[in-house]
């Protein structure tokens, strides 16, 4: 089986967010494929398995499975556009959040996903201690957590205790702040120690809740973001009535094959 390195939400290599993506041959088993995601060791590792006209697509971290992941959906259509796996100009994935469609323009690939509204809410005290600022506004989705800061220094200057933040019960914590970059609407950044991964270099679900939050306060439908980790990621977003269009780049940085079952 083939397997390959893709960073996603980025143009330039070692950059972005990394992802294993996988091509089944066959079905396999659930704790075969939480082991190749152990092995591989990124945030996370897509598994695809064609199945008529479209792809069975699951996403594993290093330690669980998850329900909806942004950059490896990137990752997987990039590798099947790339590798010519795949010539029409949209793929359909299947997956646990419902069908997820991608579509190709150019460089760049046009992720469908559901909206993740979240609802305001009383901050937790592990997660105000483990972010240690004050927040601006809490709350919270079926996913993650949203807080926003005071400012793109606040957000920069974060240093989280995420032997705390481990504690609170939720996928991931989204922290975000306005910026005075040009072009730029917001920036953001996403800690999940609770799933395996501290701090999570670009993730493109958190923007299916960042999205229709900044939507709301800057009344304009059509966003651009950067996700601030120190890979550092870019995406455009445009925010509908219940979907949101995630755009983004990848490039491939590893090619291999599995040689062990």
């Amino acid at each position: 089986m083939k397997i390959y390195t893709v960073d996603a939400f980025t143009d330039q290599p070692f950059h972005g967010n990394q992802a294993a993506v996988c091509i089944l041959d066959s079905h396999r088993s659930d704790e075969w494929m939480q082991s190749i995601a152990s092995e591989m060791n990124l945030a996370e590792t897509a598994f695809l398995q064609k199945q008529g006209e479209q792809y069975s697509l699951r996403w594993f971290t290093p330690e669980v499975e998850v329900d909806l992941c942004g950059h490896a959906t990137l990752a997987s259509a990039h590798i099947l556009w790339e590798q010519q796996y795949e010539m029409a100009n949209e793929i359909r994935f299947m997956t646990k959040s419902g069908l997820l469609t991608t579509r190709k323009n150019g460089n760049w690939i046009e992720l469908n996903f559901p909206l993740e509204i979240e609802q305001e809410c009383v901050p937790p005290a592990e997660l105000a201690e483990g972010l240690g600022v004050s927040f601006q506004y809490t709350g919270r989705n079926r996913l993650d957590y949203i807080v926003e800061v005071a400012d793109e220094d606040t957000l920069i200057g974060l240093q989280p205790n995420f032997n705390v933040l481990k504690r609170v019960d939720t996928r991931g914590i989204i922290v975000t702040s306005r910026t005075n970059r040009p072009g730029i609407d917001f920036v953001s950044r996403f800690f999940c120690p609770a799933i395996g991964v501290n701090e999570d270099p670009v993730t493109g679900s958190a923007h299916c809740c960042l999205g229709p939050y900044w939507k709301n306060k800057l009344d304009k439908s059509e966003l651009t973001a950067m996700q601030l980790s120190k890979r550092q990621g870019y995406l455009q977003l445009s925010v509908q009535d219940n979907r949101i269009l995630i755009k983004g780049q990848a490039i491939t940085t590893l090619k291999g094959t599995l040689h062990v079952d």
